[in-house]
């Protein structure tokens, strides 16, 4: 048994608990509540004082892909050996900053995902789609090279695969289920780090994202729609996908409508701070795009608190070596915009499981039977603000009731 005490406990939904604890018994939480409450601990337990904590946070919307510079079209020419590489070093990352669960939307994760399971790697538990599903010409493609090799090198890449038409499209869902994809990805609208595409124009037809949603929903997947303009956002809504993934010109209507869905929104407001504070770095195109959806995305973020539409904390990092780790700062971004501490709490934990749909796990809360990812920090994050997007703040992590991160 392990025995944590804290100062301050914070469950990840709900008020947090002055002189909690919490005990793990394996893998599965099995108390939660006041020190004075807590079964004793034996000869044989350990016991762990904490100023805070807090249950082990979700990236809603990671990558591993293995790249070193902020263009993502350089995937495309890096060694998948080399790439694997790295990010076995960035999953160590994400764990030493606290980030225990990942749902990984487009790299190398889903191979990732078995080696962290059995050990060999140590990093978050990892929920992947596998290969995203893009329109030829989208925000998937590689749009400089003949297509016969643009499609050959996103393949190698494992970033995206290009599908067109609802045969294709089909496959396209069937080759992800078939590696054990946990959720599947789709671009919905044009973005940002790709040459050519509109953030603002639809991508896929309505007719193939409800052949897409369908057939995950035939597997207990749901879809994640990355979306910036409003069309691609409601087409993905109409046709069925679970989650909106930026939601850049998402506008009242368009939040009415993921109410009524049940779907929920990922804003990734991490990368976009992160990107446009490395102007040089970047291609011309993707600093005039990123900074075009900068410029209203908290509006968007603000009325979709305002509506009640639930929000899950992702960060959309890629760039290999940065930022792994640092993710904990999406929870500052999201108080910015206007969240309170305890919100912006939430939807870093507790909400990130619901991402998955049914394939969802017991997790992100500081409760009885549940997986015992547990973090803690060298102050109480509700008086000290300056802990988030700092790992070296994060003193301890268990996972699967292991210690992982210990001073």
């Amino acid at each position: 048994m392990e025995l944590i005490l804290a100062e301050t406990l914070i469950p990840g939904r709900g008020e947090p608990i002055s002189n909690g604890a919490v005990v793990l018994d394996g893998a599965r939480i099995t108390y939660v509540g006041p020190a004075a409450g807590a079964p004793s601990a034996g000869s044989d337990d350990t016991v762990s004082e904490v100023p805070a904590v807090m249950p082990g946070m979700w990236d809603a919307h990671g990558h591993f892909a293995g790249i070193t510079l902020a263009d993502i079209g350089s995937e495309r020419f890096v060694d998948p050996v080399v790439a694997a590489a790295r990010s076995v070093a960035d999953a160590g990352g994400l764990l030493d900053g606290g980030i225990t669960s990942v749902r990984e939307l487009g790299g190398l994760g889903i191979s990732l995902a078995s080696n962290v399971t059995e050990g060999t790697v140590r990093g978050p538990r990892i929920y992947a789609a596998g290969a995203s599903l893009s329109t030829t010409g989208g925000h998937g493609d590689a749009h400089s090279f003949p297509l016969d090799v643009a499609q050959r090198l996103i393949e190698i890449a494992g970033f995206s695969t290009l599908a067109d038409g609802v045969p294709a499209v089909l496959k396209a869902v069937r080759s992800n289920l078939r590696r054990n994809a946990k959720v599947i990805k789709v671009h919905a609208s044009g973005g940002v780090m790709s040459e050519v595409d509109d953030p603002m124009h639809q991508q896929f037809s309505r007719k193939e994202l409800k052949a897409i949603v369908k057939e995950a929903a035939r597997a207990e997947r749901v879809v994640a729609a990355h979306c910036h303009g409003k069309a691609g956002i409601m087409a993905a809504l109409k046709a069925g996908c679970h989650t909106i993934e930026h939601g850049t010109y998402l506008d009242e209507e368009a939040a009415d409508l993921m109410v009524e869905k049940g779907a929920m929104l990922v804003p990734t407001r991490f990368v976009l701070e992160a990107l446009l504070g490395q102007k040089d770095a970047l291609p011309a195109y993707v600093y005039e795009k990123g900074q075009l959806v900068a410029a209203v995305q908290d509006d968007a973020m603000r009325i979709a608190k305002e509506k009640g539409v639930r929000i899950a904390a992702g960060c959309d990092i890629f760039v290999s070596g940065t930022m792994y780790g640092e993710n904990s700062m999406e929870i500052q971004h999201l108080i910015n915009a206007g969240f309170s501490d305890l919100e912006a709490i939430e939807a870093a934990t507790a909400n990130g499981p619901y991402t998955l749909g049914p394939q969802a796990p017991l997790s992100g809360q500081l409760k009885a039977g549940y997986d015992a990812d547990v973090v803690a920090f060298d102050a109480n994050p509700l008086e000290d603000r300056s802990v988030w997007g700092k790992p070296d703040r994060v003193t301890h992590v268990w996972q699967a009731g292991r210690s992982v991160k210990n001073p």
